[in-house]
């Protein structure tokens, strides 16, 4: 007889804690009353004043900060375009001068993630570059590449500074196709420390495989965004009776 009323209570919680910040009474970069004080406001036990904030963790609207509180999180989006002009990092040009791209490590690894079976990733050791993209000072992507291991240290090193396409193309190396594969998913540890957020939150992800006229030297990557931070936007033209024909 507890168990269903206890999750009617911490339902109830829930949508009223949602309902609040949606409507802006509980606002951005201020913190939420205190447990003890929700309890006593909504008649209920601490417990469930928990478990409704806990629930309300991975949806993205709160975020727990040690020592001060909990806080509601800045919804805003950064938009970008989905198309073919975005390589490796994956930041179309119109969006580019606007981004700042920082390299956290350089190691050399397996491509372990079973979703790149669909790009048909090789499966020896490769070089791996991961780096941080951030936007207005706010990081919105973690870009992990993996790149042949015939690459020497000076392109590494122009890959701090650099998108990957465009050091590929300094480098002479010409696109010939991209491939992309769009899930969604938790974020990897890498990405969790770069965003701060904990395990299990979801992500947006765009795995790639860039292919250039060098039929033997692939490019294959995985660039993920916690999902109420980064948007993709891709447009279609439809084409007339006659191109169809």
């Amino acid at each position: 007889m507890t168990g269903p009323i206890t999750v009617r209570l911490h339902e109830k919680v829930r949508q009223e804690i949602m309902r609040r910040v949606m409507k802006n009474k509980y606002k951005v970069g201020e913190p939420l009353p205190p447990i003890a004080a929700l309890a006593e406001e909504f008649g209920v036990s601490v417990i469930t004043i928990k478990r409704a904030l806990r629930d309300l963790q991975p949806t993205g609207i709160l975020r727990t900060v040690p020592g001060l509180g909990i806080f509601v999180r800045e919804r805003r989006r950064f938009v970008r375009d989905l198309g073919f002009c975005m390589l490796s990092s994956g930041v179309s040009e119109r969006f580019r001068h606007r981004t700042l791209s920082e390299t956290t490590s350089v190691t050399m690894e397996i491509i372990g993630d079973p979703s790149f079976s669909e790009l048909d990733a090789p499966t020896g050791k490769m070089l791996c570059i991961r780096k941080v993209i951030s936007a207005e000072d706010k990081p919105i992507l973690f870009d992990t590449s993996y790149l042949p291991l015939s690459f020497n240290d000076k392109v590494v090193d122009e890959f701090g500074d650099k998108f990957l396409s465009d050091a590929l193309r300094d480098q002479g190396r010409r696109f010939r196709k991209t491939r992309l594969l769009l899930d969604a998913a938790p974020a990897s540890e890498e990405a969790q420390q770069a965003f701060g957020i904990p395990n299990g939150y979801p992500t947006l992800r765009r795995l790639y495989k860039l292919t250039t006229v060098d039929r033997s030297f692939s490019v294959f990557g995985i660039a993920e965004s916690p999902f109420d931070r980064l948007a993709y936007s891709v447009e279609l033209g439809n084409r007339t009776s006659r191109e169809r024909s």
